[in-house]
């Protein structure tokens, strides 16, 4: 069974910046596509930015220049640097990968963006 553990998340100013990490139990270029997704209170989950199996990136516009996804196969480890956080980046993140149709889900981790 494939697990996903995200590391990182917690508070920070406007402004600030946290980076987020996802390990996975397996090679993560097992993998079709590996990302982020976050879903805020009352909100449906909403895609961050995804990584192909052949480095092939995607962010949601309200993300670009201030995201970056990264991937290092050794640590079967995706990271989120997130920069220039603001308040409506507050919410639960995701770590999602899949195979095919399989798709896998970590447990999220909150991150809130307040003064």
């Amino acid at each position: 069974q494939v697990q996903l553990v995200e590391i990182g998340g917690g508070s920070v100013q406007p402004g600030g910046s946290l980076r987020l990490s996802c390990v996975a139990s397996e090679n993560i270029f097992n993998f079709n596509t590996m990302g982020w997704y976050r879903q805020a209170p009352g909100k449906e989950r909403e895609l961050v930015a995804t990584i192909n199996v052949g480095g092939k990136i995607n962010y949601a516009d309200s993300v670009k220049g201030r995201f970056t996804i990264s991937r290092d196969g050794a640590r079967k480890t995706i990271y989120l640097q997130m920069n220039s956080l603001k308040p409506e980046d507050t919410a639960v993140y995701y770590c999602r990968s899949n195979i095919l149709s399989r798709e896998y889900w970590g447990q999220g981790t909150q991150v809130t963006v307040s003064a």
